[in-house]
Parts: structure tokens; C-alpha cells; sequence
């Protein structure tokens, strides 16, 4: 039997925290995986979102961890991308509403380059800010098991 802790390792793209401002995330390399899941998880927000205020969160991809670019439709399954590669919009509407008990989205990458990061954009005045964290998950190891053990520094 397998269980899915052995075939998964997961990378902070944006670092769980509040967020006011807009953030470039960490690029987490696919290297020896076959698969992977962008997962943003939004606690309550602190502003109240709207058309005039909200968060936008993108896929980049690169070959490199230097030069990154927009994802596009093709590289994505299970969602809908916008021009920059936008794939979620927080704006407290319907599909983008965190609202007091917070949620979480998800979207597969299958774009084959060996880098991906998620990137957070900001619109209008976040003073009190909303908590949020981006991760990617690897998935389908080429050899597996994967280790996953954490360390303290």
C-alpha cells in the first residue's frame, strides 16, 4: 500500500503571514517530479475586499529560477487563467471571497518547466491586511520514497 506522505513534497512559495503589500514568491523546483499543485490558503480577510480592493495571485514558470514568465491556459489544469497569469482574484466576490472564515484554491501546473513561484499583486489600500500563504505542491515523484523530514535551524 502507498500512502500519499511518501509521493508528495511540499514548497513554501509565499510565506504564510499578513499581507499588505504586494510579494514575489520563492521558486520551488520540480526537479524529479512529475506533477504539481499551486495551493493558496487565505485566512480571514482584515480589509473588507471589493472591486477597489483586493489581492491577485499569479503562476510564473521558469528553466532557470531567474527568468520567470506568465503562465498561460495551456500550462494549468482545473481553473481559468487571465492575462499575467492571473488565476485567483481575492475581491470578495463569488470564487474570490476569503471572507471571515478564510478558504483555500488550488490549480495543477503541467507546464514542464522545472521552476514555478506564485506571485501575490495588490490593488488599493490594505491597512489591517489579510493572512495568506502560497505553496506548491510536487507530486508523482520519479523515485520514491520522498523525504519530507522538516529540520529546526
Amino acid at each position: 500500500m502507498q500512502d500519499l506522505s511518501n509521493n508528495i513534497s511540499i514548497g513554501n512559495s509565499i510565506i504564510n503571514g499578513v499581507k499588505t503589500a504586494a510579494a514575489d514568491g520563492t521558486g520551488i523546483d520540480l526537479q524529479g517530479f512529475e506533477e504539481a499543485t499551486a495551493v493558496v490558503s487565505v485566512g480571514a480577510e482584515g480589509d473588507t475586499l471589493s472591486s477597489s480592493v483586493y489581492f491577485e495571485v499569479s503562476l510564473e514558470h521558469s528553466d532557470d529560477d531567474s527568468t520567470y514568465t506568465d503562465c498561460v491556459q495551456a500550462d494549468i489544469v482545473n481553473g481559468t487563467i487571465a492575462a499575467g497569469g492571473i488565476w485567483l482574484k481575492l475581491d470578495g466576490t463569488t470564487g474570490g471571497d476569503p471572507d471571515t472564515a478564510g478558504d483555500t484554491w488550488q490549480v495543477g501546473y503541467v507546464g514542464g518547466k522545472r521552476y514555478v513561484r506564485l506571485v501575490l499583486a495588490k490593488t488599493g489600500t490594505h491597512s489591517t491586511g489579510t493572512p495568506i500563504s502560497g505553496m506548491i505542491v510536487k507530486s508523482r515523484p520519479r523515485s520514491a520514497p520522498v523525504s519530507n523530514v522538516k529540520h529546526n535551524a
